[in-house]
């Protein structure tokens, strides 16, 4: 995917793109916080709603979309291409493209993280960091 020169990149945190008044032809839902229902009203006539993360409720709004309506669900897979990860890379280094990383864990308390990302709480990305053995891993995430 490539971004446009007139695109924009909205923080859900910050913004209430919803009810701003906006029309936008993509809506790229990365966390899945939004329900398609919530965000039609802001799609173009064409527009698409975008999920990288989703359940079985979304790919049944993906299949009925694709049916009726011209505003449709798209859910998302990915398969990467060593060159897609270099262009990601070059956006990084570019500073264009930021991770939002909300907590890390280590990896001894990776079912602590399991348990936080269910509480559907999450405001970024969760971490699990792999440290050298001898390491003290929980003193860093205190």
């Amino acid at each position: 995917m490539r971004l446009e020169e007139n695109s924009e990149v909205i923080a859900y945190t910050k913004s209430a793109f919803t009810e701003n008044g906006k029309t936008y032809d993509v809506i790229f839902d990365i966390l899945g916080r939004r329900s398609f229902s919530r965000c039609k009203h802001a799609l173009t006539a064409n527009g698409i709603y975008l999920l990288a993360s989703f359940r079985v409720p979304q790919l049944w709004q993906m299949l009925t979309t694709a049916m009726k309506g011209r505003k449709k669900v798209v859910c998302a897979l990915s398969a990467e291409t060593p060159a897609d990860l270099r262009y990601i890379g070059e956006l990084v280094e570019a500073g264009k493209l930021k991770t939002i990383i909300d907590k890390r864990f280590p990896l001894a308390l990776t079912a602590d993280a399991h348990r936080y990302l269910e509480t559907g709480q999450r405001a970024g990305n969760v971490v699990i960091a792999v440290t050298p053995k001898g390491t003290n891993p929980t003193t860093r995430f205190a």
